[in-house]
């Protein structure tokens, strides 16, 4: 089960009640700042935007490719360890916003993982050092140190221990 906070909400789902759980200028400006590191090709540059601009806790050596999306609300709530890659057009969420309630959870991601391209990771997860996460894949509950991992929804495929 992924570590998730729920908060229910009465009256209409819980997007339209978005600006009363976070500023409309937190949003605007993490978006502006989020879509230039999308498109950024210096990765200390991107990096910077992460760490500085939207408080995410970014290891050392760490890539993230071009078009990753990180959560535009919260995206403080994101940690990536040192060496790890965050393949082309992965999505990383800490929030969801349903019909009766929203939740929060935080994405922690280990030293030296690799993440492949289009993977969706959702809020509450945590991703152990040294996995690797096959492209296209769902990442719907914590991943163990050392696995391979893939699919949607995701599965163990293998340990990867030397």
């Amino acid at each position: 089960m992924r570590n998730v906070e729920r908060y229910p909400v009465e009256g209409p789902n819980a997007l339209w009640q978005l600006y009363s759980t976070v500023s409309r200028w937190k949003g605007v400006r993490n978006f502006i700042f989020i879509q230039a590191a999308r498109y950024c090709p210096s990765l200390p540059l991107k990096n910077w935007i992460y760490r500085r601009v939207l408080g995410m806790k970014v290891g050392e050596h760490t890539a993230f490719a071009l078009m990753v999306m990180v959560d535009v609300f919260f995206p403080e709530r994101i940690t990536v360890g040192r060496n790890s890659i965050i393949g082309y057009n992965t999505t990383i969420l800490t929030h969801e916003y349903l019909t009766k309630e929203y939740r929060l959870g935080d994405v922690v991601i280990g030293d030296h993982v690799m993440i492949g391209a289009n993977t969706t990771i959702l809020p509450g997860v945590t991703i152990g050092d040294h996995a690797v996460v096959s492209a296209g894949s769902l990442i719907h509950k914590d991943v163990p140190s050392y696995t391979l991992v893939g699919g949607n929804p995701m599965k163990v495929i293998k340990d990867i221990r030397d």
